[in-house]
């Protein structure tokens, strides 16, 4: 089949506004537009994937102090690790192949969810326990996937809060301070609303696999091997289908870099 190519690559939009990178979609969750998995595309990953495995967290990592304002990339003196992020959750089956590849391999994952996805509920009993291992790490990326620079301050606490709850009934879990502004476009104003409510660290990315919509699968590797390098957060989807075919070959570029995936509570704490 003919699969679209986009790669939503960007710059900094208008005066004040931050942004980088690629930006997710969809603008709001009613717009979504999920492709059909194509037959035999998404087999169900083996009980162990064969060949390299992820690497496991190092205990003499450094550790650093949580951010007082926004992060683009870890720390340059962190070592080897790569936070990998991953977005949104349009797809509820992309989100179970992610859960079952992190389970499976032992990558750790920070997921940044819109709890308007419909992803998220299916996959909670699998990723619930590596959320209380610290394996994974659950992250607010707003309920509605809304622009929040073009949001009233009201609307930016109850879309940032309605997902706290989310968060919390699906995972137990408090997501702060840790949020990203869909789009990778945020403000002052923004960033001052969302700090009042306890998120106060808006998490952008200097790599991405650019993969917000559908990209065939080998481009999709491309990009994995342009940005899987120390000290990169990387941003990813849930959102369709290449990059649950792709799993084995993103690990074996971790495994030929001696890369280690972390999430940003490994990196960050109080």
């Amino acid at each position: 089949m003919s699969v679209l190519r986009r790669t939503f690559l960007g710059g900094v939009v208008g005066v004040g506004v931050t942004t980088v990178l690629t930006a997710c979609i969809p603008l709001r969750a009613e717009d979504a537009v999920i492709e059909p998995l194509p037959s035999g595309s998404l087999a169900p990953l083996p009980t162990a994937l064969p060949g390299p495995q992820i690497l496991p967290l190092d205990p003499t990592m450094p550790v650093f102090g949580v951010p007082s304002g926004s992060i683009y990339s870890l720390p340059t003196t962190v070592g080897n690790p790569i936070a990998w992020t991953v977005d949104d959750g349009w797809d509820a089956d992309v989100v179970e192949s992610y859960a079952v590849f992190a389970r499976e391999t032992g990558a750790r994952l920070t997921f940044f969810i819109c709890g308007s996805a419909n992803g998220w509920s299916r996959s909670a009993s699998i990723l619930k326990p590596l959320v209380e291992s610290g394996q994974v790490q659950i992250a607010n990326h707003t309920h509605s996937h809304i622009r929040m620079v073009d949001a009233s301050d009201d609307v930016i606490r109850a879309e940032l809060m309605t997902n706290h709850d989310v968060i919390q009934n699906l995972f137990g879990v408090d997501a702060r301070p840790y949020f990203r502004p869909p789009f990778g476009v945020y403000d002052e104003r923004v960033a001052r609303v969302a700090a009042s409510v306890g998120y106060t660290v808006p998490v952008l990315w200097n790599g991405t696999l650019s993969d917000a919509g559908a990209i065939d699968p080998t481009l999709l590797v491309d990009f994995a091997s342009r940005y899987m390098k120390p000290g990169v957060i990387l941003l990813g989807h849930a959102n369709h289908w290449p990059v649950a075919t792709v799993f084995p070959q993103l690990v074996k570029i971790l495994e030929d870099r001696n890369l280690v995936t972390v999430t940003l509570n490994d990196v960050y704490r109080a």
